[in-house]
């Protein structure tokens, strides 16, 4: 089987998520995990690496695609209906099962959220095999919010504890800052960590915007917890997905390694021996 060669998938719905993301629901059947990716495709157009923002408890499968270029323009074109290739799934993913039995501390920022839902969903349907959920996340406001009506029925229940932080400050954010002084604040994501009592027999998955992971990983490591303990994707660096155009490389010598191969699933243990993998 030829792996660059893609297969077809119908476009079963496009819901607008902010005003540069749209969510897609794919008619195809995957054996995926959490945290892999798909390489996607426009004929005539392109393709482009894009995370699974599903778990693979739920269907159908989706993905979160945020308009950033030529191809992820035309994916945002599209409508019911339509066919795009996929190539994948991709990459490690998260390890769901050597977690069973911890708590789980989710810490997202902006696009990041996607990998993350499907982690999420993931433990959400399979509740008994975790301890506590908790989910940090930083927005920048309101309107670039992911999945707002998840978050927000999330934030109301007893199923997991929401963080939210916002950089700027608009009527939702200062109504829920109101409503939920304990676990809303004004601020980047680290700003979190003050409101959380950090438990280090947990595992923390971390998926953001490249310059949060430098912050957040020192914030954890400040708080004595384990580096090994510590999971984070670098999905934001792949091209490819298959190690052949070497776009993804991080490290050199013996600690070099392939995002797309090796990843895009690390652990702390490789942020503190692979240089530049967090900056």
């Amino acid at each position: 089987m030829n792996e660059l060669l893609p297969r077809q998938a119908k476009v079963l719905k496009v819901e607008e998520q902010t005003p540069i993301e749209k969510l897609l629901q794919l008619d195809v059947n995957l054996n995926h995990r959490p945290g892999q990716f798909l390489e996607v495709s426009v004929a005539g157009v392109g393709e482009a690496p894009i995370s699974i923002c599903s778990s693979p408890t739920r269907k159908p499968l989706e993905v979160c695609v945020r308009r950033v270029g030529r191809v992820t323009a035309a994916l945002h074109r599209l409508s019911p209906g339509a066919k795009v290739g996929i190539r994948g799934p991709y990459g490690n993913g998260f390890p769901m099962e050597a977690m069973k039995g911890s708590d789980l501390i989710l810490i997202s920022g902006g696009l990041g959220m996607a990998p993350l839902r499907g982690v999420l969903q993931y433990a959400l349907d399979h509740r008994k095999d975790y301890g506590e959920l908790s989910l940090l996340y930083g927005i920048r406001d309101y309107t670039l919010m992911l999945f707002k009506d998840e978050i927000m029925k999330l934030m109301d229940s007893k199923e997991c504890r929401v963080y939210l932080s916002y950089e700027k400050e608009d009527e939702v954010c200062k109504n829920l800052k109101k409503k939920h002084p304990e676990c809303v604040c004004e601020g980047v994501v680290t700003k979190l960590f003050g409101m959380v009592d950090l438990n280090p027999e947990a595992y923390a998955v971390v998926c953001g915007p490249p310059v949060m992971y430098r912050f957040v990983f020192k914030e954890l490591m400040d708080r004595n917890f384990p580096p090994e303990r510590i999971y984070m994707t670098m999905e934001r660096r792949m091209k490819c997905g298959i190690g052949k155009c070497r776009h993804c490389v991080v490290g050199a010598g013996t600690s070099m390694r392939y995002v797309c191969k090796d990843g895009p699933v690390f652990t702390g243990v490789d942020a503190l021996q692979i240089k530049g993998l967090i900056g």
